[in-house]
């Protein structure tokens, strides 16, 4: 019989969301907590009792047994303990069940143990964690039973921050004061609020879990360090938008049905690029509860994989050769009334706010170009960047062929006087409706292109957080209208000081502006000579953490301190330098273990087959001597690349940890394990496929 799932009823169940709270606070406390979410006002320990009490009454009956405060520390996963409701039991014997306030507002789990980067000594362990109200708890459903989530941030003791949300929080505060102040100036006068609103349409590979198991690099490090293209890839277009296979849907649905129940609003699903390649994309929702949700939806991917018999790979490039995996960051500003402050209209020309929220992004990204680029910065997207399937290292913006005309027009004649609009799409087919197309086109080669009423970041890693590339535009964002705003709120004739404003903003930031192929090979010589900033990898890109400018721009908006800047710069060094060792001391251990012994056995049963036809006659034996030849001679090549490599990483650990490290992997290891992938890949088209000791990509992609 087939299966039907009630979306409206299965959507939130597992929430502890807005719905939910009315039916079970008291009127008057829910009224505090909706102030506290929407205002920021203070939550008093009275009121945060009487919703820890309740949240703990209905996760129980959702089968809950232990709470746990979930949060996002700077290890790219998220974090956990569990607490059981439990309380010491009574002098019959018999337990009570209980979560106080305080246990919800505050956690204090061990902040030694998580990269600070150079915060916190090793002995000073006290960190705590604090709820986040905007962003609703559920229950979590797994092996373990029921537990309550309560999303929160996590500080040291000291007060700076060590996680994803509390910067990001930080910066929604910081965009909405200054957004608020524009909108203003424009007669809007009920607006209480302005919102970051992010969708992020994620990327993932699906293969199967025996497979897997026998791929060292993949269990280590999430991606294959060696392997062989197949005689297909992507070439011949067929896997994107295609027909999604029976096994696939079957885990498309169940993906879908848990992160329904979680108040995740997955919505749509499709065969990507590659092979094995998906995306499954959300509904917008505010950035702090979108980062959260992505953690979620990650986290799901994952667990259903499993029960599938498959693996979930999130790595930025797990396969060579073919299209990488990326995360795109819808990011829109909205009032709590309900106006998309990126909503051109059908005439943008005349349309004054948005041409000046416009222009101040343009600067905005301009100006910190290098800190946006920063913002994407990953070991695994190094493979990912700049190849022709995804974005360019270099930041761009597209605005598309309207917005450039009006753009155009205020710079040239200093008057825009109309919009280009789009003309009736004919199809040449009588039964197929004719329609309006839009203005303009889309440009999936920028890295940042105006999508219609948002901005679409496509640089963002497939593995990471959503949080680092909002922060930033976030808080630049904030820094470009906090600017405008101080010059509109003193000038005599706002209408001509705000025409003006865009004028200037328009044409002093056009360098930003690229409406072209950005993969085509001479655009980054263009961008050098526009002065753009051209970052070819991830320890390239760090520095722009600690500069002046940007020490200058987060603590003006109080998202980050000098010492958290420099914390978090340490902590990318050494994430760097530790992939790295990893991925290289993989490596060596694949080629001594597996594949020198595979080749040297395929080497040796060849040259026993060419003893035996020889013995058996004046038989030409050409071809298997060469093949012998060949093969020996990569082998020779694998075992020569293979001690190079082992003895640049013996000495990494001689490199202070930090920087200093993470140059030296990138300089001379990374190269050195290229060199070695070289010849083994070479090897595996040789090699006898029974005797090859790993699964081929064709067994990876190709047979899901």
């Amino acid at each position: 019989m087939e299966e039907y799932t009630d979306v409206k009823k299965l959507f939130g169940c597992d929430v502890f969301n807005d719905r939910v709270m009315q039916e079970r606070l008291p009127k008057k406390t829910y009224r505090e907590l909706r102030k506290t979410i929407e205002e920021g006002s203070e939550l008093s320990l009275e009121v945060a009792d009487v919703v820890a009490h309740e949240m703990k009454e209905w996760a129980i009956e959702k089968g809950a047994t232990h709470f746990s405060h979930w949060f996002q520390p700077l290890t790219g996963v998220t974090a956990e303990k569990h607490d059981a409701f439990i309380t010491t039991p009574g002098n019959d014997g018999q337990i009570l069940l209980s979560f106080s306030g305080k246990e919800l507002i505050k956690g204090e789990p061990d902040a030694s143990s998580f990269p600070s980067g150079g915060l916190r000594a090793t002995f000073e362990a006290r960190g705590y964690t604090t709820w986040d109200c905007t962003s609703p708890a559920f229950v979590r459903h797994d092996a373990a039973g029921g537990t309550l989530c309560i999303p929160t941030a996590f500080c040291s003791y000291t007060g700076e921050a060590l996680d994803q949300k509390t910067p990001l929080l930080r910066s929604m505060e910081a965009v909405s004061h200054e957004a608020l102040r524009l909108v203003r100036l424009f007669g809007n006068t009920t607006s209480k609020k302005v919102t970051p609103c992010v969708g992020a349409e994620q990327e993932y590979f699906l293969i199967d879990k025996e497979k897997w198991m026998q791929r060292k690099d993949l269990i280590y490090t999430g991606r294959t360090l060696f392997g062989a293209m197949p005689p297909k890839g992507q070439e011949m277009d067929d896997h994107y938008l295609g027909t999604i296979r029976q096994r696939i849907s079957a885990y498309m649905k169940e993906v879908n049905e848990e992160c329904w129940r979680l108040g995740v609003p997955a919505k749509t699903q499709h065969n990507e690029v590659a092979p094995a390649q998906h995306e499954l994309a959300p509904i917008f929702a505010p950035a702090n509860i979108a980062a959260d949700h992505n953690q979620i939806m990650m986290r799901i991917l994952k667990k259903v994989a499993s029960r599938h018999g498959m693996r979930c790979l999130l790595h930025e490039k797990p396969f060579a050769g073919v299209n990488g995996s990326g995360k795109h960051n819808n990011w829109s500003l909205k009032t709590d009334d309900g106006i998309n402050l990126l909503e051109p209209g059908r005439t943008p020309h005349e349309n004054v706010q948005f041409l000046l929220v416009l222009t101040c992004i343009l600067k905005a990204v301009d100006t910190h170009a290098d800190l946006l680029r920063e913002s994407a910065a990953d070991v695994g997207n190094d493979q990912r960047l700049g190849g022709n399937e995804a974005p360019p290292i270099v930041i761009s913006v597209f605005l598309g062929e309207q917005l450039q005309d009006v753009l155009d027009q205020l710079i040239s004649t200093g008057t825009a006087t109309h919009s280009k609009t789009g003309a009736r799409l004919k199809t040449g087919v009588r039964t197929l409706p004719d329609f309006m197309k839009d203005a303009a086109d889309r440009n999936r080669t920028s890295p940042f292109a105006f999508t219609g009423n948002k901005f679409e970041f496509r640089m963002v890693g497939s593995r990471d957080s959503i949080s680092n590339c909002n922060v930033v535009l976030n808080t630049i964002a904030a820094e470009a209208f906090r600017e405008a705003a101080d010059r509109l709120e003193k000038a005599e004739n706002f209408d001509a000081a705000v025409h003006d404003l865009i004028k200037e903003y328009a044409a002093a930031h056009q360098r930003i502006v690229f409406n072209g192929n950005g993969y085509a090979p001479e655009w980054e010589e263009e961008a050098k000579r526009r002065g753009l900033p051209v970052i070819p990898s991830m320890v390239d890109a760090i520095p722009a953490l600690t500069t002046e400018k940007a020490v200058r721009l987060f603590e003006e908006f109080h998202v980050f301190t000098r010492t958290e800047l420099e914390s978090r710069a340490e902590i990318q060094y050494e994430i760097y330098g530790k992939a790295i060792n990893i991925e290289a001391r993989t490596m060596i251990d694949m080629a001594t273990k597996q594949i020198i012994p595979a080749v040297v056995r395929y080497t040796t049963v060849l040259a026993d087959s060419i003893n035996a036809v020889k013995a058996a006659g004046p038989v030409d034996t050409s071809v298997q001597m060469d093949l012998l030849l060949k093969t020996s001679k990569l082998l020779k090549s694998t075992n020569s690349a293979m001690g190079k490599l082992s003895r640049v990483v013996d000495k990494i650990s001689s490199y202070k940890e930090g920087r200093d490290r993470a140059v030296f992997c990138r300089e001379k290891v990374v190269p050195a394990m290229e060199a070695l992938r070289k010849p083994v890949d070479e090897l595996e088209m040789l090699v006898d496929k029974e005797m090859w000791p790993m699964p081929s990509y064709g067994d990876l992609i190709f047979e899901v």
